[in-house]
């Protein structure tokens, strides 16, 4: 079953961000993972969340291939990538 994860960064260095982008679409491709869409303004409906700098939604084939893909050894240098940019949360749902 199709699954989605939301991905939400606050960010606080944009270059490590910018050199994560160049390489994230590939990584999530090889776990069959793609991007549906993304923000760099995300809006608030309703309530006081935590904003964050720049939003995602993934689509994967199923749980197993996110899972897959957040923890592939092989792709570890490009996750502190994304963690060099700043702090980010990953919700699968």
């Amino acid at each position: 079953m199709t699954t989605h994860a939301v991905a939400m960064i606050r960010v606080t260095n944009p270059d490590s961000l910018g050199q994560y982008r160049e390489k994230a679409a590939a990584a999530l491709a090889r776990h069959g993972g793609e991007v549906v869409q993304a923000s760099p303004e995300p809006q608030v409906l309703e309530g006081q969340p935590i904003v964050p700098d720049v939003m995602a939604l993934l689509r994967f084939p199923d749980r197993a291939a996110a899972e897959a893909w957040a923890g592939d050894p092989d792709l570890a240098d490009i996750h502190a990538l994304r963690h060099g940019a700043g702090s980010s949360d990953i919700l699968l749902f």
